[in-house]
């Protein structure tokens, strides 16, 4: 059921993440039936006359909902600390040991609610039992991507399996509107057979559907894969055939320059994921390198289990802060890079900017609010040809600045309250089911991330 009238917001602070990267202010956006119809400066945009006006006084931001490229839903977070990749991921993946349906849907719910609220429009989720992510995600209105965990080894039989991803993009694929998005899995190289990625490249040609992978996070990592494999990471992908337009790599720490490449001649996007790449200590992704080559780069968060937060604004700050500081560069990767990362170079990573990712006319109405009247965004006035609400946005809003959403023209969060679910019964049956996968997961003893 689409929206029945316009909504216009009017004397804002519009930052339409466009190629332009048009701002303006004071701006005015309107959007009909899911679309945005008009975007312009408040003067000169003639409002509907049927049209809910929200009037943002000058101490309202409006942007495009941001894109999250990699995340990983999960009821835990606070768990699995102080570790390293190779030995943080055996003790992460005993929640999946021990993983239920009902456990995955209340993971999801807990994830999605937090991501939406942040201001989130758009996640793409590696995590089991998806189906049930397809539920709460319809039942709270953003998109997803749904990107099963599929591993074939032995010893990694608790993830998901190409029959089941197979099973998701049937069910679920363009399902809500166009919201809902099946990709294929494979969770890690170590962990997936050859006849395993032959089977998801037939599958992508014939579903036409995305793929997805981890790789090159940790320099031991990339390390372990040259001696079981003879070959880097992304050369064996290239072997396995599922480099080409439309695949995603999230991390990519570790690429030397033919691997960097391999991605630009294939059309490989890249899911930069700074502040578990830090939190992990796997080191800062060579973003110049990347920009350098053409490739298309989206922000992730990587999920509360290794982040500790789904917070985009988080994950723009510190993208650009390892680049500074990583490269003793204080010039790189400015506040305008890092919001084009959570924005339309997010959705260019996905393969739907073509109505998301922007604020422009047609596209759909994927928009936020944040507001700017507090302690911690002041100042708001621009002198000597400075935007101080540009580089405070991206350095010191919070999720929890965010007061408006909507996906699709739909009110998905008004007055910083999700607005299809009541999130005091939902926080209780989370809490009440993490209690229970905590103490299933007791019994658990972990297994080496390699073979």
């Amino acid at each position: 059921m689409t929206p029945a009238r316009s909504t216009a917001i009017t004397n804002a602070l519009v930052y339409c993440c466009d190629d332009a990267f048009t701002t303006i202010n004071p701006g005015t956006v309107v959007f009909r039936d899911g679309v945005i119809t008009d975007v312009g400066g408040t003067s000169t945009v003639e409002i509907p006359g049927d049209a809910e006006l929200i009037d943002g006084r000058g101490r309202l931001a409006v942007l495009p909902g941001l894109i999250d490229v990699h995340s990983h839903s999960s009821l835990l977070k606070g768990f699995s600390e102080n570790a390293q990749l190779m030995d943080w991921l055996p003790q992460y993946q005993r929640e999946h040991q021990v993983l239920t349906e009902d456990d995955a849907y209340h993971a999801c719910l807990v994830s999605y609610m937090e991501a939406l609220k942040g201001g989130t429009t758009t996640v793409t989720d590696m995590y089991r039992y998806l189906h049930r992510a397809a539920e709460v995600a319809s039942q709270l209105g953003l998109r997803v991507h749904l990107v099963p965990y599929a591993a074939d080894h032995p010893t990694k039989l608790f993830f998901e399996t190409i029959d089941t991803n197979e099973q998701l993009i049937r069910d679920h694929h363009n399902t809500q509107g166009g919201r809902i998005k099946v990709w294929l899995g494979l969770e890690h190289i170590t962990y997936c057979s050859e006849q395993m990625f032959e089977r998801v490249r037939e599958l992508s040609q014939q579903y036409g559907v995305s793929i997805h992978t981890h790789t090159s996070e940790q320099k031991e990592e990339v390390d372990a894969v040259v001696e079981l494999f003879g070959a880097r990471p992304v050369e064996v992908f290239a072997q396995r055939g599922i480099l080409q337009r439309g695949s995603l790599l999230a991390h990519c720490v570790w690429l030397n320059d033919s691997e960097i490449e391999l991605l630009a001649a294939t059309g490989t996007g890249v899911a930069h994921c700074p502040t578990s790449n830090m939190k992990l200590a796997g080191g800062a992704a060579p973003l110049p390198a990347f920009a350098a080559a053409g490739l298309n780069v989206g922000l992730g968060s990587d999920g509360a289990i290794s982040n500790n937060s789904l917070s985009m604004w988080e994950t723009m700050k510190f993208a650009s802060l390892l680049q500074k500081v990583s490269r003793y560069d204080a010039t790189a990767l400015r506040a305008e890079a890092a919001l084009r990362m959570a924005t339309i170079d997010g959705a260019r990573t996905l393969g739907v900017d073509d109505h998301v990712g922007s604020i422009e006319v047609g596209k759909d109405a994927d928009l936020i609010t944040i507001d700017l009247w507090q302690p911690h965004l002041l100042p708001i006035t621009q002198s000597e040809g400075h935007d101080p609400v540009l580089w405070n946005l991206v350095f010191a809003a919070r999720a929890s600045d965010v007061n408006n959403v909507w996906v699709q023209g739909h009110h998905r969060v008004s007055d910083s309250r999700l607005t299809g679910i009541d999130e005091v019964a939902a926080l209780n049956e989370i809490h009440a089911r993490t209690q229970s996968l905590l103490k299933r997961r007791e019994a658990t003893t972990s297994v080496a991330m390699l073979p």
